[in-house]
């Protein structure tokens, strides 16, 4: 498990990558922006960028309407 800060509130994780804390959080891939430490993600970045114990991830859910 690592420890890491999501929109200013520490949890725990067992993801690898950034795609995999979307899934574990019950988020769909169109539906949010990512910042991991301070960098915006596109969504092909995410498998690529490792959770790692300490990191900083900032949530964004999309919604739509008018």
């Amino acid at each position: 498990m690592k420890r890491i800060v999501i929109n200013g509130q520490p949890r725990d994780t067992a993801a690898q990558d950034v795609a995999a804390l979307v899934t574990e959080l019950g988020l769909a891939k169109g539906t949010v922006l990512v910042e991991h430490n301070g960098t915006a993600l596109r969504p092909a970045e995410w498998a690529e960028r490792s959770v790692k114990d300490g990191d900083r991830i900032e949530l964004l859910r999309l919604t739509a309407g008018g």
